[in-house]
């Protein structure tokens, strides 16, 4: 465990020494071997969602050809933002661990509680406008869904 811990803080550290990226890193590992290793990459790539952690769960999903992180562990350099939190209970691994905190990144700038607290909040008092606007066959997709016998639960 210490080992990958490691590796993931090392790859944060890399990304901002060699990468110009953010102080991010974080791998997935499975019976103790690393399946997915992921890098902050969200200004390299121009993409809100390439944090580490995300990196890591599709590389990981990938080597696994499963879009669930079923018996593996996460080891991330900060505990997880909300997106990131959002996708590893949607990924189901067993266990998280990370090295610094939540608070340890909003002192360097890197500060999540606005969108804790815009999560609260109901759609129509949030500070992005959010306007529930639904034509007539907005279910069909639902229903369909629904009535599919091809369906992949999850």
């Amino acid at each position: 465990m210490k080992d990958l811990m490691e590796t993931a803080v090392k790859t944060a550290l890399d990304n901002v020494l060699t990468h110009n990226g953010g102080p991010f890193g974080a791998v997935v590992a499975k019976d103790g071997e690393i399946i997915g290793i992921g890098r902050n990459q969200v200004t390299a790539n121009n993409d809100p969602t390439a944090h580490a952690e995300i990196q890591a769960i599709r590389e990981a999903c990938q080597h696994l050809n499963s879009f669930q992180l079923d018996d593996c562990e996460i080891y991330t350099s900060c505990e997880p933002c909300p997106m990131c939190l959002g996708a590893i209970y949607w990924a189901r691994p067993k266990a998280v661990y990370y090295a610094s905190t939540k608070e340890e990144a909003a002192s360097i700038g890197f500060d999540d509680q606005f969108i804790y607290e815009q999560m609260a909040l109901s759609p129509e008092l949030r500070t992005i406008k959010m306007i529930k606007l639904s034509p007539e066959d907005a279910n069909l997709p639902f229903k369909a869904w629904a009535d599919s016998n091809r369906k992949i639960s999850y």
